[in-house]
């Protein structure tokens, strides 16, 4: 079974950083575009940023140039570092991703989430 976990969220003051990891496991024959997403309550999920196999970024507006994603093809996985961190950064955020499976499969998977709090 194909899983993506998150790691690394907490609680951090305004201003902070947090570095937060997802590793995919299982059967996995390629990961194309990963992405974070984040929900705050009362929230629609939305895309915070995405990164394609080759290293292509895309970040929403509101965190450009504070946030940057990366990934390690060969270790199955991502990373969210997140800077200047404000209160409306506080929300659950999402690991996904786009995977291909040995049997020609192509499916979206998602993590669990990990929660972020940004406060004084």
């Amino acid at each position: 079974q194909v899983q993506f976990v998150e790691s690394g969220g907490g609680l951090v003051q305004p201003g902070g950083s947090l570095r937060l990891s997802c590793a995919a496991s299982g059967i996995i024959f390629s990961i194309y575009t990963m992405g974070w997403y984040r929900q705050a309550p009362g929230k629609q999920r939305e895309l915070v940023a995405s990164i394609t196999r080759g290293g292509n970024t895309n970040f929403a507006d509101s965190v450009k140039g504070r946030f940057t994603i990366s990934r390690d093809n060969a270790k199955k996985s991502s990373y969210l570092q997140m800077n200047v961190l404000k209160p409306e950064d506080t929300a659950v955020y999402y690991c996904n991703g786009e995977i291909l499976t040995y049997d020609s499969r192509r499916t979206v998977v998602w993590g669990q989430g990990t929660q972020v709090t940004v406060s004084s």
